[in-house]
This record gives C-alpha cells, sequence and structure tokens, in this order.
C-alpha cells in the first residue's frame, strides 16, 4: 500500500488515483506533502462506460487534495501502453460513502 513517505518511491513514475467522487486520474507523480495532496503531471482523466470505450480527457498539471484520494496505485507504463483502451467496456465507479 502506498501512502505518506512511500509516495517517495513513485516520485517522477506514472500512477492512476481514484478519488473519493470515482474519477480514475493518470498521471506523473511530481510532488505530494504530508497531507497526501498531490501534483500530477501529464495527467488525464479516464471516463469508463458500458456502451463505448474509455474516453480520455486530458487534465494536464494537476493538483489532487488529500482528502479526496480514495487509493493510488502504481501504473505499469509497458501493461498500460498494450491495452486498447477503445475496446475497454466497465460501469464507472461510485463515489465513496462515509
Amino acid at each position: 500500500m502506498l501512502g505518506g513517505p512511500g509516495l517517495e518511491s513513485v516520485v517522477d513514475q506514472f500512477i492512476s488515483v481514484i478519488t473519493n467522487d470515482g474519477r480514475n486520474i493518470v498521471g506523473i507523480l511530481k510532488g505530494f506533502d504530508q497531507a497526501t495532496n498531490i501534483i500530477l503531471d501529464e495527467s488525464h482523466e479516464r471516463v469508463y462506460s458500458t456502451k463505448e470505450g474509455v474516453q480520455q480527457h486530458v487534465l494536464g498539471l494537476y493538483i489532487i487534495r488529500g482528502d479526496n484520494i480514495c487509493i493510488i496505485g502504481e501504473l505499469d507504463e509497458e501493461l498500460d501502453a498494450s491495452l486498447d483502451l477503445s475496446e475497454v467496456r466497465a460501469q464507472p465507479l461510485k463515489p465513496v460513502i462515509h
């Protein structure tokens, strides 16, 4: 599990972030602080649908507040590049209910 100081090992690497409101944002981790606020570069949001492939919305340099982060995970760039996201179908994630 990544969190706090564990994020140091993935700085300057591609990560995937799932937010509390169900968004999936992928980008290069550029920095973070003690509240797990993170800065992503070259980021984009992946929007899933059961009717069509994954849509990707370019966000660029993006900041996500730590209190809105549900999961942070490393992204295998080779595996990710080999996926045909236009063929992927999935239910959109629902928001986290506290």
